[in-house]
């Protein structure tokens, strides 16, 4: 019977406790500014700093995250400078063929061809036309990276779909298949 009391009396305790608490609204929230920040409106007015505008331009020499140095900008005389580069960075240990083949496969090909001859679906179907065949063009493997890296004509820049390592690797198979041409 004492049993029977006690626990029927941590029940109600439990209960009484309970039943009064609202699960909706917290008793207490410590550190309210790291649960509810304060939302800006973009390119709004803001006292937070010094200029008084919430946007605010990185500072300068910053690089974003993940970003590589390209020295070549993306103008013909930096094309025309991107021929003179003939070796990559990366060394023949650093250069998996077969994955450059797959990136060129899924980048590359549909345009340009599997072997490189400019015969990709997309020409085939004549939804683009004027793709010359890589042995007809003159390339390097620096040119290949810049024309990757910031488009050339029709074709867009791949540097957000493809790192700068990855890219250096997809001109090298380029400059393979150019050869077996």
């Amino acid at each position: 019977m004492k049993h029977i009391l006690k626990i029927s009396s941590i029940f109600a305790l439990f209960v009484l406790l309970t039943s009064c608490h609202d699960k909706k609204s917290p008793n207490y929230q410590y550190f309210p500014n790291m649960y509810e920040s304060v939302g800006y409106e973009t390119y709004s007015e803001s006292s937070a700093f010094k200029n008084g505008q919430e946007a605010q331009l990185p500072p300068n020499g910053t690089l974003k995250r993940g970003a590589e140095i390209y020295d070549l900008p993306n103008t013909t005389a930096g094309y025309d400078a991107s021929k003179l580069v003939v070796t990559s960075p990366l060394d023949s240990t650093q250069v998996d063929m077969k994955k450059a083949e797959e990136l060129y496969n899924v980048y590359c090909a549909i345009c340009h061809g599997e072997k490189g001859n400019g015969q990709g679906n997309l020409v085939k179907r004549e939804k683009l036309l004027g793709i010359p065949s890589y042995k007809d063009r003159v390339i390097t493997v620096g040119s290949v990276f810049h024309v990757q890296t910031y488009g050339l004509n029709s074709m867009g820049s791949y540097a957000n779909q493809l790192d700068a390592k990855e890219r250096w690797m997809v001109a090298a198979y380029v400059m393979k298949l150019k050869s077996e041409l």
